[in-house]
């Protein structure tokens, strides 16, 4: 499909961390919601317990998002289902998406959710790094996913399309030698001094070296989509608006195009009208509705 024929068709919709608009993100409640309001897929992100289970957090620290503290990495999976991982938000959780209790999950628990629709859906697992685990967090992830049924040469599992995503290059390549190109994006940002001194506490010798780190990771990342090693480009919608003429560049050349995180009227027309393959969202049901009044249904 070229370009301009993919602008008539409607973005496929993948809700970020679930329905993380309603509910406390990485939750049993948020992705049941993205599964009720008709998400194509669902998108999430591993760390590694202390006792190798993939669990779904964004953080690599407790702090944010529970009533804990303190690496992922440090607690086993018994000590962390203690943890309450939703009160956070604020949002009341409906009896029939459980309990206070029932919301931390293991990625093997949300497999279960999602073969539990009972139709075609999307997976995007995205891997956290650095982490302390380095790339046996991939290796560990994979070995759960082939238990469970995956079929490495299609990235199938039952119904379930299973994609695998990571800023890091060092990921992307190590993944080549499992996973075919298609089902893998590498995603993208731009790097600001600033905002990550600013983020991260850190002072300017440090954030100054944190940031050519990422610099070059950045580089190898766009030299990897240009060579087309793998099938997917995942940037950040800034990105989009940014390096419009380096996006197309993508599209003309074949690569699909997941971009992240677009909850706003005028970046879902952006993302319509130059063709992006597929949208991540907070806000599923909103998307959905917003792109059926203009664009056909994915074929």
């Amino acid at each position: 499909m070229t370009t301009d024929e993919s602008r008539g068709v409607r973005p496929l919709v993948y809700a970020h961390r679930g329905a993380s608009g309603a509910f406390a993100e990485h939750t049993r409640a948020a992705y049941l919601q993205a599964i009720a309001d008709g998400a194509d897929g669902v998108e999430c992100d591993v760390h590694l317990t202390r006792d190798q289970h993939p669990v779904l957090l964004h953080d690599a620290n407790l702090d944010r998002t529970s009533d804990g503290t303190g690496p992922v990495a440090d607690r086993t999976l018994r000590e962390l289902r203690q943890l309450d991982f939703s009160s956070w938000r604020g949002a009341r959780i409906p009896a029939e998406y459980g309990g206070t209790s029932a919301q931390f999950l293991t990625l093997v628990e949300l497999l279960a959710i999602l073969r539990a629709a009972d139709r075609d859906i999307g997976l995007a697992i995205e891997f956290k790094h650095p982490s302390p685990y380095q790339l046996r967090l991939e290796d560990r992830v994979l070995g759960v996913l082939r238990a469970e049924g995956w079929d490495p040469a299609t990235s199938m599992l039952g119904r379930v399309k299973v994609s695998f995503m990571s800023f890091s290059p060092d990921a992307m390549k190590h993944l080549l030698k499992s996973v075919p190109a298609e089902a893998l994006c590498q995603l993208l940002e731009d790097v600001d001094v600033a905002d990550i001194r600013k983020g991260l506490r850190l002072g300017a010798l440090t954030g100054g070296a944190l940031a050519n780190v990422m610099r070059s990771a950045h580089l190898e990342s766009v030299r990897i989509l240009d060579a087309g090693d793998v099938g997917m480009a995942g940037p950040g919608i800034e990105y989009l608006r940014g390096h419009q003429g380096i996006v197309r560049r993508w599209l003309d050349s074949g690569r699909r195009l997941r971009v992240w995180t677009v909850d706003e009227e005028d970046d879902i027309a952006l993302c319509r009208d130059m063709g992006v393959h597929e949208i991540t969202t907070n806000r599923p049901a909103e998307v959905l509705a917003r792109l059926a009044m203009g664009s056909r249904p994915p074929g």
